[in-house]
This record gives structure tokens, C-alpha cells and sequence, in this order.
């Protein structure tokens, strides 16, 4: 499963970036969403949102409704009634909590909950940790860091990512350490 992610920091909960604001739909407040849910519309279950502006600053909003229509997501914030106010929100990433979301189905995961993990080969070689995943058109690629260089490695399981192990804090691949 796709999604971005902000660490847990202070009282802050683990976030997952769930999509942008495009800009605005209409002329009655409504915005065009980018939704990295699957489907779309599902952005507007997992609520409360935090949204995030492009200087950094930060709102939680709740009670956004909307829905699909034709090739754009459309959303009406409560608090938003007028076309020139969502353009000035134009480009603010939509956060949701992680605990907002619901539990993965056996054999998926979210990105956010593989990303700090430990990489390991099968031997047993420290490749770094996880620092984030990225999606391409064949499959999604895990990039491994660690202080000298960052691997990618396709996240196929089992052919290169063996096992998952939460409770372990590792993620076990085959993958030779030198490429």
C-alpha cells in the first residue's frame, strides 16, 4: 500500500500523506483534490485531516465531504465558502493520522510502517534501514540508507523482500549488499 509519512515526533502520531489540494472546482468553495487512495474517494474516511501548507504552518480540519466527479476528486471544507479561498490552498498536502486508517490485510502493509525498519540480507548483512518507498509503473522499490549509500530494492516478495518481522523491527531481503 502506498503513502508518504511523518514520524511521530513530541505527541505527534505517525501521519500518512493521503494527497494535495489541486485547486478549486467551481465557484462555491469547492476544491480538486490529487487522492492517493485507493479508490479515490476514500481520502474522506480517514479523518480528522491535518492539512499542510507550503511555509510548513498546520491545521486539523474534520467534517470534509466530497466526492468523485469525472477525473477529479472534489471536496467542500466546512469552513470554506468561496473560490478564492481554495486557491490560496492550492498545493496543502492532506495528512491523516495513522491510527485512522484501518489495519492492512495479511501480506500488505503501509509505508509508513516498514519505513525505520533494519534491512538485512539473508546472510544476515546490515543493508541500512528503510527510509522510504517509492512507487514505479512495474513495483514498488524500498530504499534502504545507511551512513556510506542507499539501495533500492524492488519490494517483490517473496523474490527480493523475504519477510517482514514487525516485532523484530527488520525487514529480511535477498539482495547483494554491493549493488
Amino acid at each position: 500500500m502506498t503513502g508518504d509519512s511523518t514520524e511521530r515526533t513530541g505527541s505527534r502520531e505517525r501521519r500518512i500523506l493521503l494527497g494535495r489540494i489541486s485547486g478549486a472546482f467551481g465557484i462555491k468553495g469547492e476544491a480538486k483534490l490529487e487522492s492517493w487512495t485507493e479508490p479515490r474517494s476514500a481520502i474522506f474516511r480517514y479523518q480528522p485531516w491535518i492539512l499542510r501548507d507550503a511555509q510548513g504552518n498546520e491545521r486539523e480540519v474534520r467534517g470534509v465531504r466530497g466526492k468523485e466527479s469525472g477525473k477529479y476528486t472534489v471536496a467542500t471544507f466546512p469552513d470554506v465558502t468561496d473560490r478564492d479561498a481554495i486557491e490560496a490552498m492550492r498545493g496543502t498536502e492532506i495528512y491523516a493520522p495513522r491510527s485512522a486508517l484501518p489495519p492492512p490485510s495479511e501480506g500488505e502493509y503501509y509505508w509508513v510502517d516498514l519505513e525505520g525498519l533494519r534491512v538485512v540480507t539473508v546472510d544476515g548483512t546490515p543493508l541500512g534501514t528503510v527510509s522510504h518507498l517509492f512507487a514505479t509503473g512495474a513495483n514498488d522499490v524500498l530504499v534502504a540508507r545507511d551512513d556510506e549509500r542507499e539501495r533500492m530494492i524492488p519490494f517483490v516478495q517473496p523474490q527480493y523482500v523475504v519477510s517482514v518481522d514487525f516485532d523484530g523491527g527488520v525487514v529480511t531481503v535477498d539482495w547483494d549488499p554491493d549493488f
